[in-house]
């Protein structure tokens, strides 16, 4: 009896050694192809895609397995599921004593595990295959659990046509996720896959709830459940028909499919009811707007506490093929328009170049021949920083550029993650914080978020792997993020939409508009404590529409989105920083007051920061009693004279009054007698450009402009060519001469012997 088992043993351990060996030549690692499917925040699924083969075979986890659905199944297709090694040897030899009896096949044997390789490994049924099989679930129950092997068989059973899996058919049958399934609809779905033809759902109804039947009073005779149960799922209607896969927020869902391939379920953080709501409004908004050429909108919008994106508009009909409606504007390259004017100002509040009281003069200026117009094509001449901001004049904006540099700014933008103009960088000019660059609003949105972040940008979380930044990125400070959000609420400005005003449709917001040029792009950037909201507005097309602005284009949509997502929001508003303080400071410059300011106003200001400048908006002027002639130091006599205060104005202002004829305080002609050559404040050369190139046609004569920009004490100009006088003007004056050829120097002096010089090259054409 020993030498037996000890042989049995023996055996045991060959076949465990074989079966060792077998697993590790011939692993089984199933790869099973699903379909994707993509999940709101609450994890139902939006949108769904088919598999690489064509199937709805959607992946469901362990945990979307339920009890009644596990009990059901379980006593339905293997009983001993919990006990057997992956065969079942009793159904094995009780089918084959039937099988040989018979003379045919009158009964299975398989496991369910043993139904998962072979619907893994579609083989011919034969007894050969039938080994193989055994052998293949012997290693599935090997490296797998049985919550995992039942759940495979799950994802992978039959429902008739290309519906594949428990959760395929609960959704496209029934329209709801397994764990709603009732018993009812349960008991329905596991008997399916044993006649998927014959009980095909929403086709053979009735044959369906009479088999639904059998099994749930076999249910009761066993009593498997309480008898009112099966009552009630006896009397309940199986209503079943073939329906259509989730198709919503389509732009995201492809967007998410494309970054995640092989990812068979994405858990987005998209609100489902704040989408389909937003996509109504936007549809409606359009349809109104068509008659005007206008066809499309693009809108995202982000919760600033998460960073959860959770809404994602790419179009405004996915389904308009006519308008570009699969274009997701979202990713879509266009250009910022005046939206990036904010990180401009709030760079140079971090620089202590300005805060928001300081003046800066919007009039006509030129910069080495870029000469920069407002949206309105007016001037207002000296205003406030953050009025130039807040009505997005373009000539303060390119001034203050100049003084922050290009470079500093491209930094800040690089960090920020503009892609675009990352790679534009080389090319870029003064002229890309009025639109001359490329954006694209999830960029633009992503930026104003981090304003309503005191300062710091975090990533943007599509979906629940993305983990949110606890501590993200400065790009701005703390108090030039609370200034900022201080000027862009203000309701006193030109980008608040016609009735607007003055009523309770209007949400206390921060926003900033855009509309870049030729009025191809119409921008909307706004922010609270709660959410960032992105709005793009214009034709995919790129076809500019006259009536398009960001102001009565996109802003009206902006608040529309705000009003019905956080009105009257519970979350306040921002707190004043620390390292904000206030300071009085002269109203004509925005500088520390000095002896000559009796107007003071009070500012905000960033302490240790905020440049320490005392104002100099007057200056002391020395004249004779009767005003008309002025002396320096130099000559100043010993009696007969007066300490009078001039207006100390920019030369661009000063041209820019001499223009429109703007009467203004001038300094009386210096003493002639005076020998002394003064070297502050040279002419500034407008016009031509140092550097340029001209290409005249010596059968036409043609001759160029001189102009220049003077400080308020000169009273005439002298204009040379290499060395040799020219002309003689007055300093606002555009004079017009013949140049010769080759490389030309251009001199201007004015009557204090200042002078400054240019280079130009002339060529024939």
């Amino acid at each position: 009896m020993k030498r037996k088992f000890k042989i049995a043993g023996l055996v045991l351990l060959a076949a465990l050694c074989l079966f060792l060996i077998l697993d590790f030549v011939f692993p089984f690692q199933p790869k099973i192809d699903y379909a994707t499917q993509v999940t709101d925040h609450k994890g139902n699924v939006i949108h769904a895609f088919l598999s690489k083969g064509d199937k709805w075979r959607l992946y469901a986890s362990v945990s979307e397995i339920t009890p009644l659905l596990r009990k059901t199944l379980i006593y339905k297709e293997d009983q001993y599921f919990y006990s057997h090694p992956g065969i079942n040897p009793f159904a094995i030899v009780r089918a084959g004593v039937r099988n040989i009896f018979t003379g045919r096949r009158t009964s299975g044997a398989s496991t369910i595990t043993m139904q998962v390789v072979r619907l893994v490994e579609p083989r011919r049924r034969t007894y050969l295959n039938k080994i193989l099989e055994i052998h293949r679930a012997f290693q599935l129950e090997w490296h797998y659990s049985k919550a995992e092997i039942l759940q495979m068989y799950l994802n992978l059973v039959p429902y008739g046509g290309n519906i594949e899996g428990i959760k395929a058919a609960s959704l496209l049958y029934f329209g709801k996720l397994p764990k709603l399934l009732s018993l009812s609809e349960i008991t329905a779905l596991t008997i399916v896959p044993n006649r998927p033809s014959s009980l095909r759902p929403g086709t053979r109804n009735d044959a369906l709830v009479a088999a639904r039947n059998v099994w749930l009073r076999r249910f009761e005779a066993e009593q498997l459940f309480d008898k009112n149960i099966i009552q009630d799922a006896l009397n309940e209607p199986l209503v079943v028909k073939r329906l259509q896969a989730p198709k919503l927020a389509p732009h995201l869902a492809l967007r998410l499919k494309k970054e995640h391939p092989d990812q068979p379920v994405i858990y987005s953080q998209l609100n489902i009811q704040l989408q389909n709501q937003i996509e109504e409004q936007v549809k409606n908004y359009i349809n109104r707007r068509k008659m005007m050429n206008i066809h499309n909108t693009s809108v995202l919008v982000v919760n600033n506490e998460t960073m959860e994106v959770e809404a994602y508009i790419g179009s405004a009909d996915f389904y308009n093929a006519f308008d570009g409606g699969q274009v997701d504007g979202v990713k879509a390259v266009r250009s910022p328009g005046s939206t990036l004017k904010p990180l401009l100002y709030a760079a140079a509040f971090d620089h202590g170049l300005i805060t928001p009281k300081n003046i800066v003069n919007d009039v006509p200026s030129n910069f080495s021949g870029y000469e920069p117009e407002n949206f309105d094509q007016h001037f207002n001449g000296p205003v406030t920083a953050e009025f130039a901001l807040a009505n997005s004049l373009n000539i303060p904006a390119v001034k203050i550029l100049k003084e922050v540099s290009m470079p500093v700014l491209i930094s800040k933008l690089r960090k920020a993650g503009f892609k675009t103009i990352d790679k534009q960088a080389k090319n870029l000019g003064l002229s890309m914080i009025l639109g001359g660059c490329g954006v694209t609003l999830e960029e633009l949105t992503r930026l104003f978020a981090a304003f309503s972040n005191e300062g710091e940008l975090k990533k943007l979380r599509y979906t629940s792997e993305t983990p949110l930044d606890k501590k993200g990125t400065p790009i701005i400070s703390h108090e030039a993020a609370y200034l900022l959000t201080n000027i862009l609420t203000q309701i006193t400005r030109p980008d608040l939409p016609t009735n607007f005003d003055n009523t309770y449709h209007l949400p206390k917001i921060a926003w900033k508009t855009g509309t870049s040029y030729g009025k191809r792009d119409a921008w909307s950037i706004g922010y609270n404590r709660r959410f960032t909201v992105g709005v793009w507005v214009g034709n995919f097309s790129g076809e500019g529409v006259p009536e398009l602005s960001g102001a009565n284009t996109a802003t009206p949509l902006l608040f529309s989105i705000f009003n019905a997502l956080d009105y009257n929001s519970p979350k306040g508003w921002y707190q004043t920083p620390a390292n904000v303080s206030l300071r009085k400071v002269c109203a004509a410059s925005g500088d520390i007051p000095s002896e000559f300011c009796t107007h003071q106003i009070l500012d905000q200001y960033i302490t240790g920061v905020s440049a320490y400048k005392k104002c100099q908006h007057l200056r002391w002027v020395f004249t004779d009693k009767s005003g008309k002639m002025s002396y320096c130091t130099y000559c100043i006599p010993e009696n007969g004279f007066e300490k009078r205060t001039y207006p100390n104005l920019a030369p661009e202002l000063i041209a820019y009054n001499e223009l429109q004829k703007i009467p203004y305080q001038k300094i009386p002609p210096h003493n002639p007698d005076c020998e002394r050559v003064f070297h502050e404040g040279p002419p500034l050369i407008v016009s031509p450009n140092d550097g340029s190139e001209y290409y005249l046609r010596p059968d036409e004569p043609q001759q160029i402009q001189l102009a220049c920009q003077t400080s308020n004490d000169v009273q005439e100009v002298f204009w040379y060519i290499n060395d040799k006088l020219s002309k003689k003007s007055a300093p606002h004056e555009s004079v017009f001469v013949s140049l010769p050829l080759g490389r030309v120097k251009i001199s201007c002096s004015d009557d204090k012997g200042r002078n400054s010089n240019i280079w130009v090259t002339v060529k024939k054409m």
